[in-house]
């Protein structure tokens, strides 16, 4: 096989799930535009000029869940793996979520005025990693108990006076508490529970659009008939809960949003079963990468911003500069030349190859004494 067959065989042959790569690289984009353009009005069905807002704290949750998807997968997949061999993946799992705490702190220390994910991602993994051998049965109603209790308790959590000093701040930002763990691990675990359910099957794959679809419409639709406004938001408690606004971490923004990002996941496995995964393959390629994507988008943002602006979290002013359609442009042709000339991802190689380093495999005669 030639080096440019081997690596088109490794983008799009069957070790890669093709709709699973695919919902990365809409999030991936989706994040992008929530960062880089200008979004005024919330989403609104019968609004046209709104729907753009669709990107805003949706991608986010999306990359959660897709998150726990890549947990299931890198412990076993349907069927999750025991004894050493779980230690073993716990371990470089552990790993991987240090490395993107590092990167994270790295990326916020570039002064770009966004909230990185990163950090909450890194506590988020952690959290997750005792409970990778459970089956589906258990993870999927523990990420709905979570989903529908939290953010009862996380009303009361980001009403922490310390938040506002200083040093608060500072965990804050550590933390990542713009995607608080304590509400948002649910969608990781749900993304868990759906890769032990057989994220490949026909069959969990329609589930997937019937039920996100239900839950984003009970959300949303819960959400437009009685849900608090903005000054209602910041008046009472019960305000601050009863929301479906990005970022809110509201109960209606939980139970639609995760639901959204159930039923996008599932439509991209499902048409991944047809040509659309081969019309598709640069955008998978974004997907099979979407570290080096995230962290090179916030990386060419901060030396723009360095060379062209008085200061690099003038917000406005780079976004003045309409930077959305090159960034994802130069994006997508950076990472698909990359996945067909040089293969995966320069970020994922380094926490593959650090994860591995630091947790080596055990020999086949260690594993017998």
């Amino acid at each position: 096989m030639t080096w440019f067959a081997s690596r088109w065989d490794r983008l799009t042959g069957p070790g890669r799930i093709a709709g699973i790569d695919l919902a990365r690289g809409l999030a991936v984009v989706g994040m992008f535009a929530a960062h880089l353009l200008s979004i005024t009005e919330p989403f609104a069905f019968d609004d046209p000029s709104t729907w753009i807002a669709v990107v805003d704290g949706r991608s986010s949750i999306l990359f959660a869940t897709l998150a726990g998807v890549s947990i299931g997968l890198m412990t076993g997949g349907r069927t999750p793996v025991t004894g050493l061999e779980m230690a073993r993946a716990q371990g470089r799992l552990a790993v991987r979520a240090g490395l993107l705490w590092v990167i994270g702190i790295l990326l916020i220390a570039t002064g770009v005025p966004v909230y990185v994910i990163l950090p909450a991602y890194a506590v988020m993994f952690l959290l997750a990693l005792p409970l990778t051998p459970l089956p589906a049965r258990v993870l999927l109603p523990l990420a709905a108990v979570i989903a529908l209790t939290m953010p009862f308790v996380q009303v009361i959590l980001d009403a922490i006076p310390g938040w506002n000093s200083p040093l608060g701040f500072e965990v804050w930002r550590g933390l990542g508490w713009a995607y608080p763990f304590t509400t948002w691990i649910a969608f990781v675990l749900a993304g868990l529970g759906v890769a032990r359910a057989g994220v490949t099957r026909l069959r969990v794959q329609v589930w997937l659009v019937a039920a996100g679809g239900a839950l984003a419409v009970l959300g949303y639709g819960t959400d437009a008939a009685t849900g608090a406004d903005r000054d209602a938001e910041t008046a009472s408690y019960l305000g601050a809960l009863w929301t479906a606004r990005a970022h809110s971490t509201g109960l209606l923004e939980v139970i639609g949003s995760g639901g959204f990002a159930l039923a996008v996941l599932g439509v991209c496995l499902l048409l991944c079963r047809t040509v659309v995964a081969w019309i598709a393959v640069p955008l998978r390629a974004v997907g099979a990468m979407p570290l080096t994507a995230y962290t090179l988008q916030l990386v060419v943002w901060a030396g723009i911003a360095w060379t062209t602006l008085d200061r690099v979290g003038d917000l406005a002013g780079f976004r003045a500069l309409d930077p959305f359609w090159p960034f994802t442009i130069g994006t997508v042709v950076f990472c698909t030349a990359w996945a067909l000339v040089v293969g995966r991802g320069p970020l994922e190689t380094l926490l593959d190859r650090a994860s591995r380093l630091a947790v080596p495999a055990v020999p086949a005669s260690a594993s017998r004494s």
